[in-house]
């Protein structure tokens, strides 16, 4: 597609008509009350909940798009100044509310762009997703695929979501003395609090914003603002901290769930530690990881983590897990693909690990290959060192000649030429900055 045509969840100028995924902060990075640049698209329910995001925004600007179906647009070409007709369709996405993904087609071929989804293997919702997609697409080839990449390593492999959500039950009902602290977003995670509603008949306080947005979606009598009302309250995730926990615990017993597709952890315990913006180190990660892709479905309920006295962490992610993403990836066999997070838990260009999936040779293709066996857990030497036996002088010296070739790259040791081959297909090392 020709650039100065769309804009996916990019608010700059430049663009004949944008699109909105789904209102999480790191895809409305750009846009304010007063944005007024072009025709912007997007569901239904973000269209209701545009107002109460985005005060005084000039409304006549929203176009609300009905899932499955095709829309036509008519732009101009910026190459050739001749009109040209755009198809589009949004697909439930299965994120958060009003979360969908873009299927376009025209002269340019064909595009997806995925946004944030999860769309697990077990979930009729991600079933209808998939049929529609697949539907749509008839015999037609994807040309390019902008993928939801935040969980694309295997590090990162847990459990469904209805699964993890009977975890953060079995929490709550195996503590019936003690207040109990949620942290969430501004917006998702409603299907866990209407679970935990529904199982243990119990309403659930919100703060005031979070109310009157559970209100807009429909939700009248299961959330409350008192406190008197419940002992299960969902938080701020920023405001989720081991130091807020010990502090309430001084004058109540009570316990902190983060639900999660990330395992954080608190390597100290010190006042001010903010769990969200603290990750799990490197042993627990690897175990954490481990332990979820070996459980059968039955046993899944056993992978919940105490980081802390008062702290549970629950694999309940709205993002798509590696193996999800990988028969993701299967189903429609792109020609190419990029991710669309830049700074996840460890980015990595989805081509690397995939790319051999693609209908298109890719280089990676080798390297996926290569990566069983080699990069996962075992330390490359880039050079063979002669070792003397008879001499500690020699081994100490090998030794060290060893650790200053390798450094510590996803909780593994490896050689620093190997690092530089995955960084040049794409990995880095960024701060976490994700919305769950």
């Amino acid at each position: 597609m020709e650039k100065g045509m769309i804009s996916v969840d990019r608010w700059s100028e430049g663009s004949q008509v944008y699109f909105l995924t789904h209102l999480h902060a790191d895809h409305t990075n750009g846009l304010s009350p007063t944005w007024k640049r072009g025709p912007l698209f997007c569901s239904s329910v973000t269209a209701k909940l545009f107002p109460f995001k985005f005060p005084g925004f000039n409304l006549s600007l929203l176009s609300v798009l009905d899932v499955t179906h095709w829309h036509s647009l008519s732009l101009i070409s910026p190459s050739s100044g001749l009109e040209t007709t755009v198809q589009v369709m949004a697909i439930d996405a299965h994120h958060c509310p009003g979360a969908v993904m873009y299927l376009f087609r025209g002269e340019f071929g064909c595009m997806l762009y995925t946004g944030d989804f999860r769309w697990e293997t077990t979930s009729k919702r991600a079933q209808i997703g998939r049929t529609t997609l697949l539907n749509a697409l008839k015999n037609e080839k994807l040309d390019i695929l902008y993928l939801d990449n935040t969980y694309c390593n295997p590090l990162y492999s847990f459990p469904s979501r209805e699964v993890a959500a009977k975890q953060v039950v079995n929490i709550i009902s195996s503590h019936p003395e003690h207040d109990i602290i949620i942290g969430i977003d501004s917006l998702g995670k409603e299907d866990l609090l209407l679970y935990i509603s529904r199982l243990l008949n119990m309403k659930i306080w919100v703060w005031p914003e979070r109310l009157q947005i559970m209100h807009l979606l429909g939700f009248h009598d299961i959330f409350t603002t008192k406190t008197s009302l419940t002992r299960v309250r969902a938080v701020p995730r920023y405001s989720f901290s081991v130091d807020t926990l010990e502090g309430l615990n001084t004058l109540h017993p009570t316990i902190g769930i983060m639900p999660s597709g990330i395992p954080w952890a608190v390597k100290t315990a010190k006042p001010n530690d903010n769990l969200f913006g603290s990750s799990i180190s490197r042993h627990n990660r690897s175990s954490w990881s481990t332990n979820v892709a070996m459980k059968k479905p039955n046993e899944n309920l056993k992978i919940v983590e105490r980081y802390h006295q008062y702290i549970y962490s629950v694999p309940y992610s709205d993002h798509s897990c590696f193996p999800e993403i990988q028969e993701f990836v299967k189903l429609l066999q792109p020609t190419n693909m990029k991710g669309i997070v830049s700074k996840s838990p460890s980015y990595v260009d989805p081509l690397y690990y995939f790319g051999y999936l693609c209908a298109a040779n890719q280089p990676s293709k080798r390297l996926c290959h290569k990566l069983e066996g080699e990069e996962v857990g075992e330390r490359v030497e880039a050079v063979h060192v002669k070792r003397n036996r008879g001499s500690r002088n020699s081994t100490d010296a090998e030794s060290k000649r060893r650790r200053a070739t390798q450094v510590d790259f996803l909780g593994v040791r490896v050689n620093r030429v190997s690092l530089l081959r995955r960084l040049r297909c794409g990995a880095k090392i960024v701060d976490i900055d994700c919305t769950e």
